[in-house]
Order: structure tokens, then C-alpha cells, then sequence
């Protein structure tokens, strides 16, 4: 009686595909989910091997044999790949096979459960395409903060050059024009740098999670912010001599530093302060229940500081406090959407009278130890 209404609830069950397997992959049951998203009927199926429903890449690989070996070795395969309908249509499918026992521990078969998740991966394919945009999108903003402070130091550049070219050409002495020479290769050499750095950040990344240094990540931020910071506003850096790698995307991670530090800029006030400080931390759950090694960044200031009422929602996308045309309300939106996809976290603290303090908890990077028997 038992068995009969578990048959009757599989049978009834629809979004799921869901069969059973003898030990040699054969089909020996067929619900109606089954029926439904791969399009065969169990009349159809049953006594066929399951390697019928992968695609023809995936049986030249090999891969229905390998995941029937792990789940009669393991007890459990899981997987997630394009599938095969009867009509010939592909569809993405989250799978699990797992190994049934019969009343003396014996393996009996093997029950198979699939479903069809291609509406959720398009979601997803979409939802990082849309992130995706949205960064380049603060990057051409960054850039247009960048370009009048960069366009200044080529200009003083460029005086150099032609100031000590135009010297060395009327002198007479060969060691003042040595002198003359190596000034403006040195001026030359800086431009070139500028010029790397800024096509370096300007170039269009696909997303890379990777082992990042921050120390040349740091300085390189540094150079890219040039002329951008006014004269009477000081930024210090402070690093830590032991700090760790972090486990990011480097290019995202430089965006999101120059996002706090220009934000920190608009707040602050003439003969302002800007503080970036990169240090080690072990969080305990402390901060969003995050747990074990990270690297803290703290971006402060001695500005006018966030007012109470506006900082809980100082994340939301579009949400800003700028005049019309001076932002776009997306750089706080893209901090925060940086650190939860990095397995961090960012928080704020601001006061009227001490600034504002955000900081960004980082993952360490964590060296993957190989094992050997």
C-alpha cells in the first residue's frame, strides 16, 4: 500500500523528471515530469540506456558512463549541463543520481532526478550581463572625473618635454644638454606610464576573480587619480607591510576605490583629508556573519559627513544626494554589489563631526594545498 501511493506521488509530481535506473544505466521507470520536460513517453524510454537524453558531445566524452561509475562509487552524482529532448531541443538541466539499496544493503539501482533550470540560467546570464554594464557604465563616469586631471598632467608633461628640448637645441654646453635629456626622457617615460594606467582601467574586462596584490593595485589607483583631487585636499595611504592578497576582481576592486575616494572628495571640504588604510582582520561573525582571514580597506575623511536620515539608503541603486547631472546614484550601488559578490561585505560610519569611515572587508587570498596519498 505503502509503495503504491509513493508511486502514485512520484507519478504526480510534474516540474521534476523523475526515474529510476537499473545498475547498468537502463531505464526501468518513467513520471509524468519526465514525460513533460524531455518529451518521451515511458513506452518509449524504458529499457533505453539514460545516455540517450545527454548530448552527442557528451557521450563522445564519456561523461553518462563517468557520473553512473561516481554514483555507484559514492552513493550520489550530481550535475549541471545541456540536456536532450525528444524533439531534438536542448534544455539546461540540474541533475542528481543517486544509488537505491535494497533490504540487505545491496545496490538495487538508482533513482534520477532532473530538472530544468534554462529559464534560471538565462536569468542569470542576463542579471551579469545588466552588472556588467552597469560597471563599464561607472567606468566611463570614473574616466570623465580622470580625463581633466590627466589632461593637465600631460600638460605639464608636454611643457617639460618641449621647454628642455627647446634648451637643448641652443646649448652649447654637452653636459647641460645631457642633463637637458635625460629630462625630458624622464618627463616621456612618466607620460607613457599615465598612459598605460589609463587604458589599463579604461579597457573593457570580462569579470576575473582572482589572487590580487594591493600594494601596485594601491599605487596604481594613485596615479590614476593625478590631478583629480584638488590641491588643498591631501590623500594619505597607509598599507600595511604584512597585508595580505585578496581573492577579487582586481579591475572591479580599482573602480570601487576610486568610487569611495571620489565620493569622499565631494564630501569633504577645502583643506580636506582622505585616508586609505589596507590592513589584516579575522572576522567571527561580526560583520555580515562573515567568518575567518580578510583584508580591511578603510576609505575616510574629515568631511561633512552622512546625515541620519539619508545613510540607510546610501547603497540603493539611483539613490543620491548630488546635484542634477553631477551623478548618476550608482557608485555606492556598485561598492556594495562589488564586496557581497567578492564574499565580503561594506559598511559605514558617519558623524556631523568626525567625516564618514567606509570600509570594505575583502576575502584573503587562500593558497589551494594540494593533498597526496
Amino acid at each position: 500500500m505503502h509503495a503504491s501511493r509513493y508511486e502514485q506521488l512520484v507519478q504526480a509530481v510534474v516540474d521534476y523528471a523523475i526515474y529510476m535506473l537499473d545498475v547498468d544505466g537502463y531505464v526501468v521507470s518513467w513520471n509524468a515530469g519526465a514525460q513533460r520536460i524531455k518529451g518521451w513517453r515511458a513506452d518509449e524510454v524504458i529499457g533505453k540506456h539514460f545516455s540517450l537524453f545527454f548530448t552527442e558531445q557528451d557521450c563522445v566524452e564519456g561523461k553518462p558512463a563517468r557520473l553512473l561509475a561516481l554514483a555507484l562509487s559514492t552513493g550520489v552524482a550530481q550535475d549541471e549541463g545541456w540536456r536532450v529532448r525528444k524533439d531534438g531541443t536542448q534544455f539546461w538541466a540540474l541533475a542528481a543520481l543517486d544509488v537505491v539499496r535494497g533490504t540487505e544493503g545491496e545496490i538495487v539501482g538508482l533513482a534520477k532526478v532532473t530538472r530544468d533550470i534554462t529559464d534560471r540560467r538565462e536569468a542569470a546570464q542576463q542579471l551579469d550581463a545588466m552588472r556588467a554594464q552597469l560597471f563599464q557604465a561607472q567606468k566611463l563616469e570614473a574616466l570623465g572625473q580622470l580625463t581633466g586631471g590627466m589632461a593637465h598632467d600631460f600638460n605639464n608633461l608636454l611643457t617639460i618635454i618641449l621647454g628642455s628640448a627647446r634648451l637643448a637645441l641652443s646649448s652649447r654646453d654637452p653636459q647641460r644638454t645631457q642633463r637637458l635629456l635625460e629630462h625630458i626622457l624622464d618627463a616621456g617615460e612618466r607620460g607613457t606610464q599615465m598612459t598605460q594606467q589609463l587604458l589599463s582601467f579604461a579597457r573593457h574586462k570580462a569579470m576575473n576573480t582572482g589572487r590580487v596584490a594591493l600594494p601596485p593595485l594601491i599605487d596604481s589607483t594613485r596615479m590614476l587619480l593625478g590631478q583629480a583631487l584638488p590641491k588643498d585636499i591631501e590623500l594619505h595611504i597607509r598599507i600595511d607591510e604584512d597585508v595580505q592578497d585578496v581573492e577579487v576582481d582586481g579591475s572591479q576592486l580599482q573602480m570601487v576605490l576610486l568610487n569611495l575616494i571620489f565620493n569622499a572628495r565631494d564630501a569633504v571640504e577645502h583643506d580636506g583629508v582622505i585616508d586609505l588604510r589596507a590592513r589584516n582582520c579575522h572576522l567571527q561573525g561580526e560583520v555580515d556573519d562573515l567568518q575567518g582571514s580578510f583584508v580591511r580597506l578603510d576609505v575616510s575623511d574629515n568631511g561633512r559627513g552622512i546625515a541620519p536620515h539619508v545613510l540607510p539608503r546610501i547603497f540603493e541603486p539611483f539613490f543620491t544626494t548630488k546635484a542634477f547631472g553631477k551623478g548618476t546614484g550608482l557608485g555606492l550601488s556598485q561598492v556594495y554589489g562589488f564586496a557581497r559578490q567578492s564574499n565580503g561585505a561594506v559598511t559605514v560610519v558617519s558623524s556631523a563631526d568626525n567625516g564618514t569611515c567606509m570600509t570594505l572587508y575583502l576575502p584573503a587570498y587562500q593558497p589551494v594545498t594540494s593533498t597526496t596519498n
